[in-house]
């Protein structure tokens, strides 16, 4: 493995530390008051300047998200809420949804709320605020590399309905910068059922600031209304009151060796323990898995928040997607799989 800037043999490591989790490794926790009270939370280490939190309450999402010790990720002013305060009613999920590196929005709506087919889909659906089952965080050896593993299963199941399981492996290693995401969706029911995700990625201050650039290698992209195309979508403000909201969609793109797309924010004085460094965050994903990219940006006050979103849809909601005939179906007994990749690359 890379760590400190050598080359260590699981052994020589060894010989330097009591145990593993000196440097990094995956911890247990659990909140103790207000709204979070009872919350699960895992912390993963990554001892190469990465630290998340995982939440097996809230759908396996991914909460506060820091590297060299300074946030990236964009925190919601409610924090991260226990799922039992979740309503399903209209745009209620606004006021649970707790922000942080990943929501995940789906899996029967994403977007808007709507009517479709006698079914009342509120905003961006369940799986956000769903508890996870059977989960497992561990962190073991393979050779000489330690690998950090969050695990479980998110199922969206009712009566005379829908029965979808999303099996979830949130994946770094010793040493690393990278939080990788391999989800599988199966339909266990007996008929197709319309499957919308969409992955909330929301990176904040101070990544987000005067010195911050927005690379997408795009062949395509639309406003989704008047206000955004009245801006540059790869332009970044200073807080500014009264701010409106600006959704863009991103299509057809350029991949790596490996298949993957990458939406990237770079800052050259991203400011860590000890001094500042050029950091580049990067979201990668696939695009037959995920043929959409949503960028939501919000440059207001408080919520100063860019949204990289790779999606299976837009967000105009279930009857949107049906009306304008791009609704993705998972059949009865089908698995379909959906990779991601958080990436932090940085320069001193």
């Amino acid at each position: 493995m890379k760590l400190y800037g050598k080359a260590w043999t699981r052994r020589e490591l060894e010989a330097r530390v009591g145990r593993v989790e000196q440097i990094g490794g995956v911890r247990r926790l659990q909140a103790a008051e207000g709204f979070e009270q009872g919350l699960q939370t895992v912390q993963v280490r990554t001892g190469g300047g990465l630290e998340y939190f995982v939440n097996p309450s809230r759908g396996l999402d991914i909460s506060l998200c820091q590297f060299g010790g300074t946030p990236v990720s964009w925190q919601a002013p409610q924090g991260d809420v226990g799922p039992a305060f979740y309503s399903a009613h209209g745009t209620d999920w606004l006021r649970t949804a707790c922000g942080g590196m990943l929501m995940t929005c789906g899996m029967r709506n994403a977007g808007v709320p709507c009517e479709d087919q006698g079914d009342t889909l509120g905003l961006h659906g369940r799986a956000h605020h769903t508890p996870a089952r059977q989960v497992s965080a561990q962190g073991c050896w393979d050779g000489d590399e330690y690998v950090m593993q969050v695990s479980g299963q998110i199922e969206e199941a009712r009566f005379f309905g829908e029965y979808l399981k999303l099996y979830r492996v949130i994946e770094s290693r010793l040493g690393g910068h990278d939080i990788r995401i391999k989800d599988s969706v199966e339909n266990c029911g007996f008929e197709p059922s319309p499957l919308m995700l969409l992955y909330h990625f929301n990176f904040g201050f101070p990544l987000l600031s005067e010195h911050a650039e927005l690379d997408i290698k795009a062949q395509k992209t639309e406003p989704r209304d008047e206000r955004a195309a009245e801006s540059a979508h790869d332009r970044w403000e200073a807080p500014t009151a009264g701010f409106t909201e600006q959704c863009y969609y991103h299509s057809g793109f350029e991949r790596d060796a490996d298949g993957f797309a990458k939406a990237s924010v770079m800052n050259s004085a991203f400011p860590v323990a000890g001094g500042i460094t050029a950091l580049k965050a990067s979201v990668c994903w696939k695009p037959e898995q995920l043929d959409w990219l949503v960028q939501w940006t919000v440059c207001g006050q408080g919520m100063h928040v860019l949204g990289i979103e790779p999606a299976n849809c837009r967000v105009n909601g279930r009857a949107g997607a049906r009306a304008a005939g791009d609704l993705k179906y998972i059949a009865p007994g089908e698995r379909q799989e959906f990779e991601t990749v958080l990436r932090f690359e940085k320069k001193d």
